[in-house]
């Protein structure tokens, strides 16, 4: 049985905090691989500040490539229509049912996670890490975890985390104000993103 790390997100785009929260929840809990999994359309975000998935999840797959133990999946980028969590994990749960499934997300995520579309159905098919920055409350947190099990009979394991400033809003403002984003992202993808002229206005 593998231990299978799962980080979904935009990735509009990746940048270095994504890789080292998918490296920091390896070395944690020491998973085989982690999975990047870029959102085709969100039902949370404006589709017209996003990049069409093919382009995020290319930049994706060369943040990646020095990394023999991330992997790439294009899954939600081919679904037509919304991307949904609970979708991509039971999906998953199915194509790999002999490993063990652990979603990553940020602790803030544990306060609103009740909206999300068929929550149960998410604790269903994994286990949460959640990821801990120095503005949570740690105290608060474990409350939270423990009534989220209780309500929804799943399992969150809670991972202290450096806390980072960097973001993909402050990438793409910067980038529209002609400012370096140097050390913010990998290399290539800054060159690729260089090359096809992306998030300039």
């Amino acid at each position: 049985m593998r231990k299978i790390g799962i980080l979904g997100g935009t990735f509009n785009p990746i940048h270095w905090g994504h890789l080292l929260l998918a490296e920091w929840a390896k070395d944690t809990f020491s998973f085989d691989e982690v999975w990047f999994i870029p959102t085709g359309q969100s039902y949370m975000k404006v589709a017209d500040d996003v990049l069409p998935g093919k382009e995020r999840f290319h930049m994706v797959e060369l943040a990646l490539e020095d990394n023999p133990c991330f992997r790439c999946l294009d899954m939600e980028v081919k679904r037509p229509g919304c991307s949904y969590s609970y979708e991509t994990l039971e999906q998953l749960k199915d194509m790999y049912p002999d490993d063990k499934l652990y979603f990553i997300v940020g602790a803030d995520c544990l306060f609103t996670i009740e909206k999300w579309k068929c929550v149960e159905r998410i604790f269903q098919s994994c286990t949460l890490v959640a990821a801990v920055r120095d503005r949570v409350s740690w105290s608060e947190l474990e409350d939270k975890q423990e009534k989220l099990e209780q309500k929804f009979h799943g399992r969150i394991l809670l991972m202290p985390f450096v806390s980072l400033s960097v973001s993909s809003t402050e990438i793409r403002q910067r980038v529209k104000e002609q400012k370096s984003i140097k050390y913010l992202v990998p290399d290539k993808v800054l060159n690729y993103m260089e090359e096809k002229g992306f998030y300039r206005g």
